[in-house]
């Protein structure tokens, strides 16, 4: 009796060593797991943080982009046999409405994937125009003068713009580029580029030999624009000569809701100028030649404030 006693005893001892070392197993199991998994999460904030660090805080060339690990931007690079980068530019948007948004995520979906071929030209009123109600465009904020109005397409230009300075930047040539009527604050003096459609356009062609691959996106107000190829483009700097310069002035609205004293901006503005731009180009040989941009004239672009009194 006593020898099946302690036989039993054993085997229950047994069995909870087995349990306590399973138990045990498992939380190790548990604590890896968990560690992978914090692992993991930091690894991805790390990447976002990062992304966030590269992200341009004004508006200038760039080499990196959202994109660069898409499929189908890899496939269309291979597809048109334009492996490499000539230049890229990120327009940065302080300020934009959502309607606005509306109209350079739609421009700016419809120009990617856009492939010119060498000797040919693109336009953008002939590519994304026009800038209808039925094409999805809302009402959106443009110049005439110098007054600010609302337009079917504003914030178009933002595209024509970016265009523009990726033009200059990969050294192609502009048939036909005209300034906006007065300063926009989302580029220097003399690189901003306006559309309208039926009146102004913004043109450039292909003087390379081979096809040039466009591709943009806007995200986090930034217009990142790419233009893909054979062959990088020469080192490009910016000049803009100041010939003249008009101060600008200050209005003021009633608005009775505001409280005595208080003041809200509605158009921060602008001083009007006069500019030359060139472009100085360095090729890989050391040799430099400067381009001509011509003129662009601003008027000054009034402040306009609400006040109560």
């Amino acid at each position: 009796m006593r020898k099946k006693t302690s036989l039993l005893l054993a085997l229950i001892l047994s069995g909870s060593v087995a349990l306590i070392s399973c138990s045990s197993d498992n939380e190790e199991e548990n604590i890896k797991i968990e560690d992978d998994v914090s692992k993991d999460t930091n690894s991805e904030q790390s990447k976002q943080e990062d992304q966030k660090e590269k992200l341009p805080e004004k508006s200038q060339p760039v080499t990196e982009f959202p994109w660069d690990d898409d499929k189908d931007f890899k496939d269309a690079k291979e597809k048109n046999d334009t492996d490499v980068l000539i230049a890229g530019f990120c327009t940065v948007l302080e300020k934009s409405t959502p309607e606005e948004r509306t109209n350079i995520d739609l421009a700016a979906s419809t120009v990617t994937e856009t492939v010119i071929d060498s000797g040919k030209i693109f336009s953008q009123n002939e590519t994304v125009g026009p800038y209808t109600e039925e094409k999805g465009y809302k009402e959106g904020s443009g110049y005439v003068g110098n007054e600010v109005v609302k337009g079917t397409g504003g914030g178009v230009c933002k595209v024509a713009t970016t265009l523009y300075n990726t033009s200059i930047v990969s050294d192609l040539d502009i048939v036909e580029r005209y300034n906006h009527s007065m300063p926009v604050p989302y580029v220097p003096y003399g690189q901003d580029a306006a559309v309208a459609y039926g009146h102004k356009d913004f043109i450039f062609k292909n003087n390379t030999e081979n096809p040039v691959l466009i591709w943009t996106k806007f995200i986090d107000n930034r217009v990142y624009m790419g233009f893909y190829g054979k062959e990088e483009a020469p080192d490009i700097e910016w000049e803009h000569e100041t010939l003249s310069e008009t101060e600008t002035t200050t209005e003021y609205e009633y608005n009775p809701e505001l409280d005595d004293g208080e003041e809200n901006i509605l158009v921060d503005g602008m001083d009007g100028r006069v500019v030359d731009s060139v472009v100085k180009i360095k090729d890989k040989d050391g040799k430099q030649k400067v381009k001509e941009l011509g003129k662009s004239t601003y008027l000054p672009m009034t402040n306009l404030i609400e006040k109560n009194e």
